[in-house]
């Protein structure tokens, strides 16, 4: 039997007072999903293990299978592994958003949706003027940028800048959890001041800005960590002879990578509403005939949920339902060869709150002749009432791999 994931970022959410109390999945229009729900199993998935923040680096490390106190060194190393930069002893790695300052507020985590083609000449330039044979920029994708530090010391505490919009950043800057980071912690925000510093004034600033858009005029480096060691999805569920990651996000990449699945590029995905489902759909089921495994994952609703926009995040819930979950469900349901689908999020990520929280995740697991449970639509609700309970830790890939 081959195994899908599709994997909706940020897709659960609270109970909406003016959506009749409703969570966002209650109350959008998911056909499809509701249909795997009544023909399938459903369950509650613990995704942030105790002492974690709910990071997706986390989430979906949890979702794959893997121990988090094990194997866990933060999001800058996943993301080097995505962008082909090999971490050697004792390189730090962290992920570097390029954000918008607006009035010693943190305005956004993204600069306003920079585009990567704007960022990177922002990042040359960073690496022009601030770079040097301790300190390397790298460029990723739109606000997602690398900051490799050589023998920086990985104990510092750092903000998420997604989980403080319109927060007065200078508090928020980077400190030390030990005598040992001091000098780290010292380097980095000085980086930070002279970020703001170089930025101010650069003429895709300046261009930005005469354009009515958020200037990109500060970094802000955080979730540092080495070279992990986590081991590849074959060695744990041998039936993984290959398989497959599809993503828009540098992190889930790296992540893909160091989990032994190959990287498929789709034309149009964007890791934004606006992404390409069709030819993310396209893609994944040529994987699909290929491979054992597929990861899918869909950024949409984790954005949406950063934004606040309660009406843009039903209309990514329902694009994936729509464009995704039953174009798939519908081409593999026949096949010679089954196939088993899990759709569920990482993580939720409140409209309300405007970042990641730790509650459990809905799950669905469907395959051909799966003995359905007695729920009849998919929602952090219905899922209470799941065969599957609440699982956590690598209960949910165990059971998923295990179909029969």
């Amino acid at each position: 039997m081959k195994h899908i994931i599709i994997l909706g970022d940020g897709m659960a959410d609270w109970a909406v007072p003016e959506l009749n109390s409703n969570t966002l999945l209650q109350y959008a229009n998911t056909p499809n999903m509701d249909k795997l729900a009544s023909l399938g199993r459903n369950g509650r998935l613990l995704t942030v293990a105790d002492g974690f923040h709910p990071g997706s680096e986390v989430a979906n490390m949890s979702v794959l299978g893997y121990n988090l106190p094990q194997v866990y060194e933060g999001r800058g190393p996943l993301e080097a592994a995505s962008i082909g930069i090999d971490l050697k002893e004792g390189d730090m790695a962290m992920r570097c958003n390029i954000i918008c300052i607006e009035n010693e507020n943190i305005k956004n985590h993204s600069a306003g949706h920079i585009t990567t083609e704007e960022a990177n000449e922002l990042i040359l330039f960073l690496q022009q003027h601030l770079g040097n044979e301790q300190i390397q920029f790298h460029t990723g994708v739109q606000y997602r940028h690398l900051l490799v530090i050589k023998n920086g010391n990985k104990n510092l505490d750092c903000t998420p800048p997604h989980d403080v919009p319109l927060k007065p950043f200078a508090p928020l800057m980077i400190k030390a959890t030990s005598e040992e980071a001091q000098q780290t912690a010292q380097l980095l925000n000085d980086l930070i001041w002279k970020s703001q510093e170089l930025l101010a004034n650069h003429p895709i600033n300046l261009k930005r800005i005469a354009e009515g858009k958020d200037p990109a005029n500060s970094i802000w480096p955080w979730s540092p960590g080495y070279r992990p060691r986590m081991k590849p999805l074959h060695e744990t569920y041998p039936s993984i002879k290959s398989g497959s990651v599809i993503s828009a996000v540098d992190l889930i990449n790296g992540i893909g990578y160091y989990a032994g699945l190959k990287r498929i590029d789709v034309e149009g995905a964007t890791g934004l509403y606006d992404t390409n489902y069709e030819n993310k759909v396209k893609a994944a089921l040529a994987a699909l005939r290929a491979d054992d495994f597929v990861y899918l994952h869909i950024e949409a609703s984790d954005e949406a949920g950063h934004e606040g926009d309660i009406n843009l995040k039903i209309k990514t819930i329902e694009n994936l339902d729509k464009r995704v979950v039953g174009p798939i469900y519908e081409t593999i349901k026949d096949w010679t060869e089954p196939v088993a689908i899990a759709v569920l999020p990482d993580h939720p990520t409140p409209c309300e709150l405007r970042t990641h929280t730790s509650e459990p995740v809905p799950f669905i697991i469907w395959y051909p002749g799966i003995e359905a449970d007695d729920v009849t639509s998919y929602s952090e609700v219905a899922a209470c009432n799941g065969h599957y309970g609440l699982l956590k830790e690598d209960e949910f890939m165990n059971r998923f791999m295990n179909c029969k």
